[in-house]
């Protein structure tokens, strides 16, 4: 397996071969975030889309110094997101579906709990528990700072707490 180094410098002079490599280790989970992120299956396929051919166009971009590029390449799918979710967010929208870690009752209470949280928490949420990113390599995706991002997973948790207790009720 190649370093993220050696992809960086294929990418940088036009290697298929390395930008495929990368592309199949990372479009499933990249999609999965981005279902979380906008809500629908199409258009999480076209922001990821977005988000390989800007590192295919420029790879320059990436610093290896700074992150990993996974990392860089969620944090230009999360600014994709985000503007897509600019461009598209209208009252019909509705809050994406989550899907259930279980069958059942105890499923259903989870994915009611996600779908109440906010997109950027719950993509957030997912990065950390599910992708099992690092507060550092989340501060690089969001571009903000650590604390920041410990304090938005707070947040997510407390809230997502909150929905759990509410929802848990109604059984």
């Amino acid at each position: 397996m190649l370093t993220d180094r050696e992809l960086w410098d294929g990418l940088c002079q036009g290697n298929v071969e390395s930008f495929e490599g990368f592309y199949r280790s990372q479009v499933g989970r990249l999609r999965s975030f981005l279902r979380l992120y906008v809500g629908n299956a199409q258009a999480a396929e076209d922001v990821a889309h977005e988000a390989f051919m800007q590192l295919w166009k420029h790879p320059n971009g990436f610093n290896p110094a700074r992150s990993t590029l996974k990392s860089y390449l969620f944090g230009i799918a999360r600014k994709r997101a985000a503007d897509w979710w600019r461009h598209h967010r209208s009252p019909e929208v509705e809050a994406p579906p989550v899907q259930a870690a279980s069958q059942g009752e105890a499923g259903m209470l989870v994915e009611d709990a996600l779908a109440q949280l906010e997109p950027e928490l719950r993509s957030l949420l997912w990065l950390r528990e599910v992708e099992g990113y690092s507060y550092a390599e989340l501060a690089e995706i969001l571009g903000t700072p650590i604390g920041t991002v410990k304090s938005r997973l707070f947040a997510a948790r407390e809230r997502l707490r909150k929905a759990w207790k509410g929802n848990a009720t109604q059984f």
